[in-house]
């Protein structure tokens, strides 16, 4: 039997659409509560879903940039880890070079030679090693970090040639002569090395700087696009409670109402 085939009258007709457009909001009402949110599809708000589906879309994009960020700052320390402990070894191989100064003794200076040449040796071991996640900037690797969705706005950081950019003249058998000309070399070579060492230290610095700061702008922005897009979409849940009793109470007062139609419909059987 189809609803129009029943006769209502106009009071519990209107008591009955009332009704239901009260069970509508409570609807509408527990779904807010429940997700949230006051926009949960296009067809609550298309304008403020879409929106803030672009909002939403930038952020993952940006977050997803700021992770590339951080392994990026993680290559740079570790690059920066190399020059530090290449730094420890080549203090150490001036004072071996100081030491085959300081003797005329042609069996020390072939022992320190001995040392010289191991720890150049190590030098370059520690640079090679210095890589992450197969890039290494002390052995010639360039990075490029983005920072926007686009690329347009990137960093490259620049590698350094092999073993950080040193040479050292191996010692052997030039230290064990009287002539000092060989180990004033490697002195030579040893301050050239050290300054060598403080540029490049000084250039990652740099670099590890801008992308750190760049890495805390993205940060932010992803939180402003986030929240934005929650201000387009996210309900009031105080508000929404307040709506929740008022809906329950208006649905208890149509059901009576409805009530008391039907029952004045009804007093028309007090006739017989």
């Amino acid at each position: 039997m189809a609803f129009n085939d029943i006769s209502l009258t106009a009071g519990m007709r209107n008591n009955l659409v009332s009704l239901q457009d009260t069970v509508s909001l409570l609807n509408r009402t527990q779904v807010r509560l429940s997700s949230g949110k006051k926009v949960n599809s296009a067809l609550d708000n298309p304008t403020s879903f879409f929106a803030a589906q672009a909002l939403n879309s930038r952020a993952a994009d940006l977050s997803a940039l700021k992770d590339n960020m951080g392994q990026a700052i993680q290559t740079v320390t570790a690059a920066n880890n190399g020059i530090s402990g290449i730094t420890t070894l080549v203090e150490a191989a001036k004072g071996i070079a100081q030491s085959a100064l300081s003797t005329s003794d042609t069996t020390s200076r072939a022992s320190f030679a001995a040392q010289f040449d191991g720890i150049v040796a190590q030098i370059n071991t520690l640079a090679q090693d210095s890589g992450y996640k197969g890039t290494n900037l002390l052995n010639n690797n360039n990075l490029t970090v983005n920072f926007n969705e686009t690329g347009s706005s990137s960093l490259t950081i620049s590698g350094t040639a092999a073993n950080a950019g040193l040479t050292f003249t191996a010692a052997a058998a030039a230290w064990t002569t009287t002539d000092n000309t060989a180990i004033n070399t490697a002195v030579t070579e040893l301050g050239t090395a050290t300054t060598s060492l403080r540029n490049t230290a000084s250039s990652l610095s740099a670099n590890l700087a801008i992308v750190n700061a760049r890495q805390d702008f993205t940060t932010q922005m992803v939180n402003t696009l986030t929240a934005g897009a929650d201000k387009l979409t996210l309900a009031d849940m105080n508000e929404e409670g307040a709506n929740m009793l008022m809906l329950q109470t208006r649905q208890a007062l149509g059901t009576t109402a409805l009530s008391l139609s039907a029952q004045a419909a009804q007093s028309v059987l007090k006739l017989f």
